[in-house]
C-alpha cells in the first residue's frame, strides 16, 4: 500500500514530467481528476451537459499551460484553479448572462421554488458523484455530502454572483482557505471574506431550514427508499390514489427548464391523471428507480397504443420529508444513459 507522502512524491514528478511534454503523465494525472473536476463545474454551473463541456475545456487549457505549473500547490489545486476560472469565463457568457436570475450584484428576491427558476438545472447520476469520491481515494478527497449536491442547494448557488458563487464553493465545499481561494480568484483575502459573507447570507434565505439534517448524508435513507419503492409501483400501475397518498398537501412540482409550478397535492393530481387514465392516457407506464443528487428519484417510461418499446418521458426526483412526498422536481430523460439506462427499452424487464 502506497502511503499518503509517497502519492505526493510520484504525482510531483508525474506533474514535472507533464510540464515538460509528457503526454502520458498528463494523461495518468487528468484522468485521476477528471470525476472531481466534473462534480467541482456541477456545482458551478448547475447543469450537467455543461459541466461534462467544461471538464473538457478545463483539461485543454492545463494542457496548453502545463509549462506554468510551478509546483507551488498540488496538481489537484492547479486543475481547480483552471476548473473554476473556465466556468467563471463560461457564467460570463452572453448566452449564460441571459439565463441567470438575478441581476450579478442586485438584491435578492424571496425564497421561492428554486428549481423553477432556474431553467438549465441538470440532474446528476449518483454513480458519477461516486467516481469523485471513490473508496481508498486520495486522502483530500472526501465523500460527496448530499448536501453540496442536492438539488435545493445548486439551484440556491445558482442565484449567486459567480464570483460570489465560485468563492462559496471553493471555501465551504472544496475547503480551500481565504489565501488559496483568493490566488485562485486572483483577488484580495478581505474580497473572498467578503465575498463570502454575502453569498452564505443569500444561501440562508433560500435554502430549507432542514438543510442542517443533511450534514452526514450521503444518499437516501431508508424511509426515502421506502418511500421510492411505492412511489415506483404506483406510477406503474397507474394508481393515483395511492400516488394521492405520498403527496403532502402542500407538496409541489417543477419542471425546468420551462418555469412551471404546481403547487399542492390536488395540482399535482389533476396534472398527471389525463396522462395515466382515461381515453387520453399516453399509454402503459414503466418506472425504474434512480439515484440522482443523492435523492430518491424515479425513470418514467411510456409505450404509446401500436409502439412495441418503452421510451423514456422524464425523471422525477423526489425530495422527503416525514415519509411524504414535499417536491417533486421532473427533467427530461437527457441524463439517462449517464446513470446506465437506455432511453427505450423493448421489454419493462430490462430496466428491472
Amino acid at each position: 500500500m502506497v502511503s499518503g507522502s509517497g502519492r505526493r512524491t510520484a504525482e510531483a514528478h508525474a506533474a514535472q514530467a507533464a510540464g515538460a511534454g509528457d503526454e502520458a503523465a498528463f494523461a495518468g494525472l487528468a484522468e485521476r481528476y477528471r470525476h472531481e473536476l466534473r462534480v467541482h463545474c456541477y456545482r458551478m454551473l448547475g447543469s450537467f451537459t455543461d459541466a461534462e463541456d467544461l471538464v473538457q475545456e478545463t483539461l485543454l487549457r492545463a494542457w496548453r499551460a502545463r509549462e506554468s505549473f510551478a509546483g507551488r500547490a498540488t496538481f489537484r489545486a492547479w486543475l481547480y484553479r483552471i476548473a473554476t476560472n473556465a466556468c467563471l469565463d463560461a457564467l460570463a457568457s452572453p448566452a449564460r448572462s441571459r439565463e441567470i436570475a438575478v441581476a450579478p450584484d442586485g438584491p435578492d428576491g424571496a425564497a421561492g421554488p428554486a428549481p423553477a427558476e432556474v431553467p438549465w438545472l441538470q440532474p446528476c447520476p449518483d454513480g458519477l458523484l461516486d467516481l469523485a469520491a471513490p473508496a481508498g481515494g486520495e486522502p483530500e478527497t472526501v465523500v460527496i455530502a448530499r448536501e453540496t449536491v442536492e438539488l435545493a442547494f445548486l439551484a440556491a448557488v445558482q442565484h449567486l454572483p459567480p464570483r460570489q458563487r465560485a468563492a462559496l464553493i471553493l471555501r465551504d465545499v472544496v475547503g480551500w482557505s481565504a489565501q488559496e481561494t483568493a490566488e485562485a480568484l486572483e483577488t484580495s483575502v478581505a474580497s473572498v471574506k467578503s465575498a463570502l459573507q454575502r453569498a452564505r447570507a443569500t444561501l440562508r434565505e433560500r435554502l430549507p431550514e432542514r438543510r442542517a439534517e443533511w450534514r452526514s448524508a450521503t444518499g437516501p435513507d431508508e424511509t426515502e427508499r421506502a418511500l421510492l419503492r411505492r412511489y415506483v409501483a404506483a406510477s406503474r400501475q397507474g394508481d393515483l390514489s395511492e400516488l394521492a397518498a405520498l403527496l403532502r398537501e402542500d407538496a409541489r412540482q417543477s419542471m425546468p427548464p420551462a418555469r412551471l409550478v404546481y403547487e399542492g397535492r390536488t395540482a399535482i393530481l389533476d396534472l398527471w391523471r389525463p396522462v395515466l387514465e382515461g381515453d387520453g392516457a399516453w399509454g402503459d407506464w414503466h418506472c425504474v428507480p434512480l439515484a440522482v443528487n443523492r435523492q430518491p428519484a424515479a425513470a418514467n417510461y411510456v409505450r404509446r397504443p401500436g409502439e412495441d418499446v418503452w421510451t423514456a418521458v422524464n425523471i422525477d426526483v423526489l425530495c422527503v420529508e416525514d415519509g411524504l412526498v414535499t417536491e417533486i422536481t421532473t427533467f427530461g430523460p437527457e441524463v439517462l444513459p449517464a446513470a446506465g439506462l437506455a432511453l427505450t427499452l423493448a421489454t419493462a424487464e430490462t430496466a428491472v
